[in-house]
This record gives C-alpha cells, structure tokens and sequence, in this order.
C-alpha cells in the first residue's frame, strides 16, 4: 500500500502541529521526493549514514528529529550538504524533520518517550513553550537516579550531585535543554535530566542543591521518532523501520 506525499505530510502536520512553535528551523518536509510513499524510515538525525541506511531499506521517506536547514546556517550547497542532498535527490526519497514539535508531543513526543522509558509519569510542563516536563519520583539520591537513568539508556551519564537529599521530584527536558534548569528548579524540582551540561550548570547545580544529570543529546532523543513515526505509519497502513545511528553526543 502507497499514500500520497501530500498526504504523508498532513497526517504528520496534523499530529505534530508545527503551526503551534517558534522553532530553529522549518519543520514538515524538507526535501521534496517522490510522489507516492510506501515505506518509512525513521531516525534522529538526517546524516549522511542514516540517507545510506535508509537507500539500502527501500525507504520512499525519511522521519526525523534534526533535519539537514537551521536559522543562521551557512546556505551554500558544498561539503557535507551537498552529499546529504546529493544523495536524497539522486534516490529521490522525501525528507521530513520535526524539531521542537517532536519534543513537545504528549504522547509520542521525545519527552513523553523518555518519561516513559525512565518510569517517570509527567504531571506539569514548564519552561518556553511547555517544553520542559515534571514528575514525582522516588530516589534516595541524584545518585540513585543516575545510575537509574544510566540503565534505562544503556549508557554512561554525566551527574553532578546537588546534595545529600532523596529525590521526590524529577524534572526532564529532552536534548540540549541545560538552559531549562533554572525554570526546572523553580518547578520544586530535586533533580533534571537533560542531555547534555554546559559549564555554569555545574556551580548552579551545588550552590541550589539540585542534581543534574547529562544523559546524551542523542540517547535523550532516540524515543520520539520511531513513536511518532511508527504510530503514522501504521494509521495510514505503510511499512515503518527505525534505523539506529549510534553517536556519543
């Protein structure tokens, strides 16, 4: 079974309401294809290793979370861009990113996905555009949360520890949300996860006594794509593979 690009891009519109968000850069398709899509993959970041990826499984589209066009980008067409589109157009295979409406989404959205993932039942939003998420939890530690998150993701985690008190109360912002911290402290929050930690939220970290974990800007964000996606791709009865490409960051 195909469905129409068109109709590709309305049902993914219609879920993921790009309209609602002041975003980094444009969300929906990026790179236009062929007509008439039947399989879907989908992954976090339209590299040049995921377009590979994506010829070699027949893909008729690509879903993902950072797509190839940002604000303030360099727009000459060399290097690595001209590979990655190179390649698109030569296979002729649609691009669709979605940025922060992919992280926000309450159900398949990055967020919602980690929450699951972690255990973590959301009961606030905070932060520019609703985008950070908040949950009552029980943890001795940060410590404790730390090495829970670690076994969730399958990976190492950066913790700088606030203090010597239980968690109660986790807050969580998917990606390179460190600037979510403060609004996530303000929320009673005892510790946040985010994925990745820049140099001052270390001392902001000890001096409010609230633990702070770096658990990967891609590790946080692995979840929402293949839930978004699969969940399109099974509404309009197509084929959906998630492709994962690992990376550190």
């Amino acid at each position: 079974m195909s469905i129409s690009r068109t109709e590709l891009v309305q049902a993914f519109d219609g879920l993921l309401q790009p309209d609602r968000f002041k975003d980094y850069g444009p969300n929906g398709l990026q790179v236009e294809g062929k007509a008439h899509i039947a399989r879907i993959v989908s992954g976090v970041t339209a590299s040049r290793a995921l377009i590979e990826a994506a010829i070699a499984a027949r893909a008729d589209a690509i879903f993902v979370h950072h797509g190839l066009f940002w604000r303030g980008q360099d727009g000459r067409v060399a290097g690595w861009m001209k590979q990655r589109l190179q390649l698109l157009l030569a296979h002729d295979i649609n691009l669709l990113a979605y940025h922060l409406p992919l992280d926000a989404h309450p159900e398949y959205g990055n967020n919602a996905q980690l929450g699951r993932v972690l255990g973590l039942a959301a009961d606030a939003r905070f932060g520019e555009q609703d985008l950070g998420w908040a949950a009552p939890a029980a943890f001795d530690s940060g410590q404790a949360l730390a090495d829970h998150v670690a076994q969730a993701l399958g990976r190492r985690v950066t913790l700088v520890e606030g203090g010597a008190q239980p968690i109660r109360r986790v807050a969580w912002c998917t990606g390179g949300a460190q600037g979510y911290f403060e609004p996530a402290v303000a929320t009673g929050a005892d510790a946040f996860i985010t994925g990745e930690i820049s140099e001052p939220q270390a001392h902001l970290a000890r001096e409010m006594g609230v633990s702070f974990i770096a658990a990967g800007h891609h590790a946080t964000e692995r979840y929402g794509a293949p839930a978004t996606a699969g969940h399109v791709a099974a509404a309009l009865g197509l084929e959906h593979e998630f492709i994962e490409i690992d990376n550190p960051g």
